[in-house]
């Protein structure tokens, strides 16, 4: 589950409330770029007022990153991830990682945008190769069992069925996007049609 609090302190922002603006700058500014005081200008409180909620940035970066893996290590502990062929719960850990993405995507964007920087994001970035390791599995297990046509690797296979979802973020809008389960349909079209060998239908 994505963590979050819903613990409300000085008037005008609860830590959720807080993290959002946090996020936005972040994705907006760079991280490196943004000072405490550009997040207390933006949120047109005092920094003390947001120390009141967090030891100071790098939390901030922790909150927001961690409810994007949270999100996405929630996906691999789904039913449609743990049971069935292979081919079928890599799908289905695609589909839902398009959606996560779509419904958390200032968290995404921020979470693809750690470099390891700071000890931060050298955690995040551990944690996002745990999700590789993950996916990477799945399609070797589907390549075993035949569902997965043989002549594509599956390094490279796993590489760009994230790239293509991980795409996404340079492109959709929320506001005039399609919905997320529309986006996910059409991921999954095109990256499994394209995938699945003949002993897989």
């Amino acid at each position: 589950m994505a963590e979050r609090t819903n613990r409300r302190g000085r008037p005008g922002y609860d830590l959720d409330g807080l993290l959002d603006v946090a996020v936005q700058v972040f994705n907006e500014r760079g991280y490196d770029g943004t000072s405490m005081e550009t997040l207390a200008q933006r949120l047109g409180i005092t920094k003390s007022a947001i120390y009141y909620h967090v030891s100071g940035k790098d939390e901030l970066l922790r909150l927001g990153v961690n409810r994007a893996l949270d999100a996405l290590f929630a996906v691999v502990d789904e039913p449609g991830a743990t049971s069935g062929k292979a081919i079928d719960r890599l799908e289905h850990v695609v589909r839902r990682s398009v959606q996560v993405l779509v419904e958390e995507l200032p968290f995404v964007t921020l979470l693809l945008r750690v470099r390891g920087n700071t000890r931060v994001e050298r955690q995040a970035l551990s944690r996002r190769r745990e999700f590789d390791h993950v996916v990477s599995d799945l399609v070797k297990e589907a390549e075993r069992d035949g569902s997965i046509r043989p002549d594509v690797d599956p390094a490279l296979t796993s590489r760009l069925l994230f790239g293509m979802v991980n795409s996404i973020i340079e492109w959709y809008r929320p506001a005039r996007g399609p919905a997320s389960e529309q986006v996910a349909d059409a991921v999954t079209k095109i990256a499994f049609d394209g995938l699945r060998s003949g002993a897989a239908d």
